[in-house]
């Protein structure tokens, strides 16, 4: 039931809905049927949420083509170039958004383009029809969304809160055992990298889950800001955890064999307070309480713990104290990160919580020049099809430049918009075949509404079946919608073999020009293109040298984690430039947290500079090399990266000696010193990316 039975349910669900859209539109006698079942097809989902999250925006976006539709009609009547131009752009543009936003938006924009051909250009030639159309059009989408929702949220629902929790549960316990391998060195590099490389897909993912769960559960909606906080935290304590690998890494490379031993017994205690977070007997809230409680305790005494520790280092070289000092603020960061993110997950056990006020933003980051390739393939794709109609007066070409607009739209997120595109050509062949059997043979034999849903039932749930699966989606969108456009029965159905041939032949003919354009003009997998994106991925370190410390950390984090997640939808069978792409990702948030630390806590030392007058100029120096560094990397702007980071260190080292006769302050220092050492070990490490490139 947990595997074959949920797609069962799901193809039930699925074709119950679009049979109930129909007949309502048939009650109803509103003029095609067919369109309330196509919005089912397009909505219907294996968890509510998603159908409702769907639904809210299709809503949004059907008001917006209508009313494009409108004003295209309006503007440009028996002008049909200048129609097709300003349809062209508006279809462009609203792909184009759809790209930039995504997520949850994604569907209100690609929406607000293809409606607007939809209802517009089966009525170009009749300008007095506009309106009403556009009225009819709403009315049908709207009883599609209805019944979507109705059937997904009542009949046996799949909420996407239930399986929110189920990832909540299981992310938190993977995420400890995980620490605990890492912190007792059981995790080689391969493995480690792998992994971070799924956790991307995780955060990514939770996100969005978060939205869907909002929509049909409101106990995760009074937690919405709780779980984005919560994501948040996981980020920062992701980014800790691996910085501490790699520096235990670098460390085993060297001489640093007396820091190692000294640091062992704190990895090895935190190791195993980890490791006893997956204790079955507990709940999740007895083991979120009892972990907080441990973790409180274990930070409370571990700065005096160290203290303890490093007097028996102090006669060391100077570069293994400052190892030493590195090593052990990273592991307290660690804790403490780790500690918010285990009370924020215990808090969501309480209904209401002083956590719930806090604000967290999720920042979606898509580089300019894919958005501008967006709007370009979609603007040569619709305006070469709507150029050929204008040209032949090809009575079905209306048709396929509806179809190449829905291929745009569906396929501006995909990794690989020239194979779905084919296949949903594929699939809208199957329907044109399909549906002429159906409307010569299967039509005129059928009396009534019941037996209308036996005959169709079996062909709607075929489709659906391919939907589900991973590897004939484009197959099953291409069946389902077009074998509603092209054959769904009407109020008054009208027995045209001809007609429905030619409309299969444009549908067709327009997707295969948009497969043509996604192969040809502008490939998804340009080099330039994935240059670009990797280009704005090391520039993040930018933004946290020079941008502002309001939400900074937030910011960096998601946009970095979900450019990085564009990178591995493009790049996930390309396994040399995937592992540099995480290469860039993993150094990128080693040095950008890094340098966030740094600024945060150069704020609390304005003394500094009065002690030591070239602290602010150094300090500045190290942010602007390391911002020239990622954004061209190379051996010049390295060498002077750091230069800057061993000028502050020196100046860092002066000053904590002079700090001497007040311990706040000296304290200070050591974290900004071991902040900078870790910078430079960064840059150090042989299997850092700058040598590559």
């Amino acid at each position: 039931m947990a595997g074959d039975g949920l797609v069962w349910l799901h193809l039930l669900k699925t074709v119950t809905a679009a049979l109930l859209a129909m007949g309502i539109a048939m009650v109803l006698e509103l003029p095609s049927p067919r369109t309330a079942m196509v919005t089912v097809f397009v909505l219907m989902q294996p968890m509510s949420g998603m159908v409702l999250a769907k639904s809210f925006y299709r809503v949004f976006g059907t008001a917006v083509g209508m009313i494009a539709a409108l004003v295209l009609g309006g503007v440009f009547v028996q002008q049909p170039e200048l129609y097709m131009l300003g349809l062209t752009l508006w279809i462009g543009a609203c792909t184009a958004a759809a790209v930039r936003y995504r997520h949850f938006r994604w569907y209100g924009f690609v929406l607000a383009g293809y409606t607007t051909a939809l209802i517009g250009i089966p009525t170009v030639m009749q300008p007095n029809g506009l309106f009403m159309a556009a009225l009819t059009r709403a009315a049908e989408v709207t009883i599609g969304i209805l019944c979507s929702g109705a059937v997904s949220a009542l009949v046996l629902p799949l909420r996407s809160s239930t399986a929110l929790q189920h990832t909540l549960r299981t992310r938190y316990a993977s995420f400890s055992a995980f620490a605990a391998s890492v912190l007792g060195e059981r995790v080689g590099n391969g493995a480690l990298e792998t992994r971070f490389a799924d956790l991307v897909d995780e955060i990514v993912g939770f996100e969005a889950a978060r939205g869907f769960a909002s929509f049909d559960d409101p106990n995760m909606r009074v937690r919405s800001r709780r779980l984005a906080r919560l994501n948040s935290e996981f980020m920062d304590a992701c980014t800790r955890l691996h910085a501490l690998h790699q520096l235990l890494k670098r460390m085993h490379t060297g001489q640093a064999k007396p820091v190692i031993e000294a640091a062992s017994p704190y990895f090895r205690e935190l190791s195993g307070l980890l490791g006893r977070q997956n204790d079955p007997g507990k709940t999740d809230e007895v083991r979120a309480a009892s972990a907080a409680a441990e973790l409180s305790a274990l930070k409370a005494r571990l700065p005096q713990l160290v203290r303890e520790t490093r007097r028996s280092l102090e006669t060391s070289a100077p570069e293994l104290l400052l190892d030493f000092d590195t090593a052990m603020e990273l592991l307290y960061r660690f804790v403490v990160e780790f500690l918010r993110y285990t009370q924020t997950y215990a808090s969501l056990a309480d209904h209401n919580h002083v956590l719930e006020r806090s604000v967290t933003k999720y920042v979606v980051k898509t580089n300019v020049y894919v958005v501008a390739i967006t709007f370009l393939r979609t603007a040569v794709t619709v305006a070469s099809v709507g150029a050929f109609w204008i040209a032949t007066d090809w009575p079905s070409g209306g048709l396929a430049v509806i179809a190449a607009a829905i291929t745009c739209a569906l396929s501006s997120v995909s990794p690989n918009p020239p194979k779905l595109a084919a296949q949903m050509a594929a699939g809208a062949s199957l329907a044109a075949v399909v549906g002429y059997l159906v409307t010569c043979y299967g039509y005129p034999n059928i009396e009534g509404f019941p037996l209308l849903c036996v005959a169709l039932a079996p062909l709607l749930a075929f489709g659906a079946f391919l939907t589900m699966r991973p590897g004939t989606t484009g197959y099953g969108v291409g069946f389902c919608v077009f074998f509603c456009l092209l054959a769904g029965p009407d109020n008054v159905i009208v027995y045209a073999p001809d007609l429905l041939i030619n409309n299969g032949i444009a549908a067709v003919a327009g997707m295969l020009v948009s497969c043509l354009v996604f192969t040809v003009i502008f490939p998804t997998e340009m080099p330039w293109r994935i240059q670009k994106i990797k280009r704005d991925l090391r520039r993040q370190v930018v933004l946290v040298c020079k941008g502002a410390l309001t939400g900074l950390n937030q910011q960096f984090q998601s946009s970095t984690h979900d450019m990085m997640f564009q990178l591995r939808m493009i790049l996930m069978k390309r396994s040399a430039q995937h592992r540099d792409a995480l290469c860039w990702m993993l150094v990128t948030l080693e040095v950008g947290h890094s340098a966030i630390d740094l600024r945060i806590e150069g704020l609390d030392a304005p003394y500094a500079e009065q002690l030591q007058p070239g602290w602010s100029a150094s300090i500045d120096a190290v942010r602007r090399d390391l911002a020239e560094l990622f954004e061209y990397p190379d051996t010049r702007r390295l060498t002077h990266a750091l230069a800057s980071v061993d000028a502050a260190i020196r100046i860092a080292q002066s000053l904590r000696n002079s700090l001497h006769e007040n311990s706040e302050r000296r304290h200070r220092m050591q974290r900004i010193l071991s902040y900078l050492h870790f910078i430079r070990s960064a840059l150090l490490d042989r299997d850092a990316p700058f040598y590559a490139s």
